[in-house]
């Protein structure tokens, strides 16, 4: 007879592998950075909404806060920009509409950069 090597049931976790296990203040710590961050690019967003800040600053030169913004999120936010022009840009720089402000090539930040130059 056979033998059987390997997990058997009884040794089997019946729980997926996932995160590890985060302390209260460890989840706490994650919630309020990640508040803060919202908070920011909300202000962001508005203050490119109304002029204030240049979306050709923002790209060339990202606060750490927006590394992980979509690229198509913050264009959206400038005036005149809707999800169609937006569409088309992104796709002219071959640039994905999920990518990360933080997730772009020089090449694509800097053909983005020359394009909404124009």
């Amino acid at each position: 007879m056979p033998t059987v090597t390997g997990p058997t049931s009884s040794t089997m976790s019946s729980k997926p592998s996932a995160a590890p296990e985060r302390s209260l203040n460890q989840r706490m710590d994650a919630l309020a950075r990640a508040n803060r961050i919202r908070t920011e690019r909300a202000q962001l967003k508005r203050d490119l909404k109304a002029g204030r800040l240049s979306i050709h600053t923002l790209l060339l030169n990202p606060p750490e806060y927006v590394e992980t913004a979509k690229v198509f999120d913050m264009l959206l936010a400038v005036p005149k920009y809707g999800r169609v022009k937006v569409n088309k840009i992104l796709a002219h720089c071959r640039i994905s509409p999920s990518k990360t402000i933080g997730g772009l090539s020089e090449r694509q930040r800097s053909e983005l950069v020359l394009l909404l130059r124009r």
